[in-house]
């Protein structure tokens, strides 16, 4: 297991739709490590093969308290619904936020580490990010379906007021 450098933009691999898995193989299994090391070194929830610098069809996403860490292979999406605007940003476009409007509630089809297939339901933040490392891997970039960009200032702002919210 290894911390990857994360790729930038602007970098081609990040524009670049990605190859399909066909090989469910101990080099997979060494990259999903690998990109969730890096995710977390980065403190990141979700990171995608292209921003480890490899064009394949794979995504990692991890919300942390306690949550089961979603690996996915070849995700489909299969239904979407709802519509939500929040705030994203992104490990390849550092101190770079807006805000973005993805779909509340999400359904993917996806291959796990083994190549077993599953299905998966999701909706509000989880949503969210699940959808965020799927565009990845069809080359799309958060910055593309940026509403408005908010800066540093104002994220900060904003996440202490939702702090002081939760107490």
């Amino acid at each position: 297991m290894a911390i990857r450098p994360i790729v930038v933009h602007p970098n081609e691999i990040l524009t670049t739709k990605c190859k399909e898995v066909v090989n469910f193989d101990d080099k997979l299994k060494a990259l999903l490590d690998d990109m969730y090391d890096t995710m977390v070194a980065s403190d990141g929830i979700g990171i995608a093969a292209p921003q480890v610098g490899e064009a394949i069809q794979v995504a990692i996403v991890d919300l942390g308290e306690g949550q089961e860490v979603i690996e996915m292979i070849n995700p489909e999406i299969v239904e979407i619904g709802g519509s939500e605007i929040e705030i994203e940003g992104c490990l390849s476009f550092p101190d770079v936020y807006g805000e973005v409007e993805r779909p509340f509630y999400v359904k993917v089809e996806a291959q796990d580490r083994d190549g077993a297939l599953y299905e998966l339901q999701a909706e509000d933040y989880e949503a969210r990010a699940i959808l965020h490392e799927i565009d990845h891997l069809h080359g799309v970039l958060f910055t593309s379906k940026v509403v408005r960009y908010v800066d540093l200032e104002e994220m900060e702002r904003l996440a202490e007021e939702q702090e002081e919210e939760t107490e």
